[in-house]
């Protein structure tokens, strides 16, 4: 076998990248038609990732375990139907599990921002309620 490139990542693989793995005496023996031929049957073969509207992927490492968490949004372009689609109790369960991760996920993003917002509030010294929050409550309830 001959290893000429050698890209790091798969997405990086190329036809041509699958043509050098060809012994070079093997290679040498197809003509032009032959290699334009092998090139596009290659570059139909090599699967092509679609965009996504959303790619997240992370690494949630615990004591006992290492997990990673991959969610992709997009549009569906697979031609064939899926080989195992889940049913009954499994369907449910993977509905509710989707909800509640998109819930999470909600609730995470909204405190941030209005995380943010209140630094930036501060930053900027703007004081929306004179005086601490402890002594305006203390004020309502003694008057």
């Amino acid at each position: 076998m001959n290893s000429r490139i050698n890209p790091p990542d798969y997405t990086l693989r190329t036809a041509d990248y699958y043509l050098s793995r060809i012994d070079t005496e093997t290679l040498a023996t197809f003509n032009s038609n032959q290699l334009s031929i092998m090139r596009g049957l290659l570059n139909e073969a090599i699967p092509k990732s679609s965009p996504k509207l959303v790619d997240l992927r992370f690494v949630v490492d615990l004591i006992i375990a290492r997990f990673y968490v991959v969610l992709f949004v997009g549009k569906d372009r697979r031609k064939k139907p899926r080989k195992h689609e889940p049913e009954g109790i499994a369907r449910i369960g993977n509905i509710i599990a989707a909800v509640f991760f998109l819930l999470g996920a909600n609730l995470i993003i909204s405190a941030l921002i209005v995380l943010m917002v209140y630094l930036l509030k501060s930053a900027a010294g703007i004081n929306l309620l004179p005086g601490h929050f402890p002594d305006l409550i203390k004020k309502v309830f003694t008057h």
